[in-house]
């Protein structure tokens, strides 16, 4: 009986598995070879990258370029405006913009002094909304405050005062201002215990300042306070508070 041929290793005697053989001769490519090939591979995909960051470069530089002299235009305009008529239309041709915003502002004051509390109303508060932030933005919604007032609406005005006075984010002489003008209408309607916290208030906002003074001064101008307001402080006379919030405007035409 014939015996069966053994099977043959499919593997020679001596090899191992997951052998990487390494040709001695071989050279691996340098730095410069590797670029060489990626560009002559890539080329034309890079070139279009390069060309679109171009672009976009060029774009946002002449985008900065006309919003520069965009800007230097609405300024000279604004400068030119010399008259209400004038401001008007610079206000109505720029909306939104600072510069629009106190051109309203100006405006308003015009029409607050000329005794159109309506109006003045109207033109602060479209001058806050252009503003936005910042002391012209809280002159603005000062004088809308005050413009209620001489519209005669008292609870109105009386809020947005209190609203200002009352808002420890606010400009300090915004809101000493706004206490002041609260302070005075209760002075006037004889609300004593309003009078005192308010004084009392306006020490805490701002103690050596002059609304706090005129604060005092009503106080002790009121029968039952006198006593009391004459021990807390002694003011030297002030003159009387103006007719509109203290902040100025920046000349047009200057």
């Amino acid at each position: 009986m014939t015996t069966p041929a053994a099977p043959s290793n499919s593997q020679p005697t001596g090899d191992e598995p997951n052998v990487v053989v390494v040709d001695e001769n071989y050279v691996a490519p340098t730095f410069e070879e590797k670029l060489e090939r990626f560009w002559e591979k890539n080329r034309q995909a890079v070139l279009g990258l390069c060309v679109v960051a171009l672009i976009a470069i060029l774009a946002v530089g002449g985008w900065q370029l006309y919003q520069g002299s965009r800007e230097k235009g609405i300024e000279a305009d604004y400068k030119a405006a010399t008259t209400p008529e004038k401001l008007a239309a610079f206000a109505a041709a720029n909306p939104g913009h600072s510069l629009a915003g106190l051109a309203l502002l100006s405006l308003a004051d015009d029409a607050y002094t000329a005794g159109k509390f309506a109006d003045a109303q109207t033109g602060y508060e479209k001058a806050a909304a252009s503003l936005k932030t910042g002391p012209f933005a809280a002159r603005a919604q000062l004088g809308a405050a005050m413009a209620k007032l001489g519209a005669g609406k008292t609870a109105e005005g009386e809020a947005a005062l209190k609203q200002l006075a009352d808002d420890a984010n606010q400009l300090k002489g915004v809101r000493a201002e706004a206490a002041y003008h609260l302070a005075k209408q209760a002075s006037d309607a004889g609300r004593s215990a309003d009078v005192t916290k308010l004084s009392d208030q306006l020490m805490q906002i701002d103690p050596s300042g002059a609304w706090a003074q005129r604060a005092f001064m009503l106080r002790a101008s009121l029968p039952t306070a006198a006593a009391d307001a004459k021990k807390d402080a002694n003011p030297a006379p002030a003159a009387p508070a103006p007719a509109m919030p203290s902040i100025t405007l920046p000349a047009a035409g200057k």
